[in-house]
């Protein structure tokens, strides 16, 4: 936990650095790495990793308990958004953005590792890939193509969530190629991938959040704004309080489970952002603070 929290204190603040000497370039290379995660390294990741999925009967039910936390978070934020704190479309987007998608890759897998042991380590990758990974590349890009600014009419909004999301067919693949197309060798380099986008998307974050508080909407660390604050009140706590309940109630599901639910919001909510129009500042705040809160609590069960 110690290196990876070092590399995320990092990347982030050399992306915070890049901005305020480099100023439009930096916002410019920040795109641009974006685009090279999400149209270069995601798709082989996703590919690779569906096609060697393998599902058992309690990973499967955890799967389902996932989706149904993921759920009622997306609700909740949605309703709190309009609602409540009466948001503009690409805020709501954000929030449910920032609230629903987990960072299960680059931080929970380590992190599950860490409280529960290597052999638990499978049902983390499974966790990442049937729920974070599908949902990325479904309900998030959904989500942005619905709230953000990139379409106006609904047939564009369509349009925009097939053309601007290359992982999602790479996801139809992985699932109708046989195993044999996902060897030992691919699967272990699609992963170092995975790592490889967490400094990325932590530049990136850098970036934006030092491009928001040079325009006065953003200072840092960021402010813990009632959006931002919703966002990390249903990320870390009700997401994970749903899969409990679930899993005493009906079904015990693999430990890591719960600390996968319970992770912070997703490096690739800022490629989502960038790429549809939603609120960047309001994401990349929400990822900061959720990550911050995760990485401490990492570190502290490491001492104990």
């Amino acid at each position: 936990m110690i290196p990876l929290a070092a590399v995320i204190a990092a990347a982030t603040a050399a992306g915070f650095a890049a901005e305020h000497r480099m100023g439009e370039r930096a916002d410019r290379l920040a795109r641009r790495v974006m685009w090279l995660v999400l149209w270069v390294l995601l798709p082989p990741v996703t590919f690779f990793n569906i096609a060697a999925l393998d599902l058992t009967v309690r990973v499967g039910a955890g799967v389902a308990f996932a989706y149904t936390a993921l759920l009622a978070v997306l609700s909740a934020a949605y309703v709190v958004g309009t609602r409540v704190l009466r948001l503009p479309r690409p805020q709501v987007g954000a929030l449910m953005v920032a609230s629903g998608l987990a960072n299960t890759g680059y931080l929970g897998l380590p992190f599950s590792a860490a409280l529960f042991g290597l052999d638990e380590l499978p049902s983390a990758v499974a966790y990442d890939i049937v729920v974070s990974g599908l949902a990325l590349v479904t309900i998030g890009f959904s989500i942005g193509a619905a709230f953000g600014t990139v379409a106006e009419r609904p047939g564009e909004r369509v349009a925009t969530f097939f053309t601007r999301n290359p992982p999602l067919w790479a996801c139809a693949a992985g699932f109708l190629a046989p195993a044999a197309l996902a060897p030992d060798w691919a699967v272990d380099a699609s992963r170092l991938l995975v790592f490889a986008v967490l400094p990325l998307g932590c530049f990136a974050v850098g970036v934006t959040l030092a491009a928001e508080s040079e325009e006065g909407q953003l200072p840092f660390p960021p402010p813990l704004t009632p959006a931002v604050s919703v966002a990390l009140g249903l990320k870390l706590l009700l997401a994970p309080a749903v899969v409990l309940a679930l899993s005493t109630l009906v079904l015990k599901v693999p430990d890591s489970y719960l600390s996968q639910a319970a992770m912070a919001s997703a490096i690739n909510g800022i490629v989502i952002a960038h790429e549809y129009g939603l609120d960047r500042g309001l994401v990349a705040a929400a990822i900061a603070w959720s990550t911050a809160v995760v990485v401490a609590a990492g570190l502290l069960l490491a001492l104990l």
